[in-house]
């Protein structure tokens, strides 16, 4: 692709720029991928993780499990909430219309 830098309007080349600088991000970040996937391979070879060697930490905190529903749309019971977080739109009509929460409980 030929560019006659001289010939090009300011718009033409401002999104010239842009474009190269998106290209040149796009090669440095598949380069590294590239050197990361070859590094893998080699710690692989020798034993080892690629987190090990560098010193990376390993997460060891397990992860929770989804909170279990407590509450169900009268209308649609597909609806659930577990009674964490903010509340459904459901949920709240349903208490500003006098709905017992225990009414709402599954």
């Amino acid at each position: 692709m030929t560019y006659t830098i001289e010939n090009m309007s300011l718009k033409e080349l401002k999104k010239l720029e842009r474009d190269v600088v998106a290209a040149i991000a796009n090669f440095e970040t598949r380069a590294k991928a590239h050197a990361l996937a070859e590094l893998d391979v080699r710690a692989r070879e020798l034993g080892f993780s690629l987190a090990e060697l560098t010193g990376a930490a390993v997460s060891t905190k397990a992860k929770r499990a989804p909170a279990t529903a407590k509450y169900a749309n009268p209308a649609n019971q597909t609806e659930t909430w577990s009674g964490r977080g903010r509340k459904p739109v459901w949920f709240a009509k349903a208490l500003a219309n006098g709905t017992d929460v225990g009414e709402l409980m599954i």
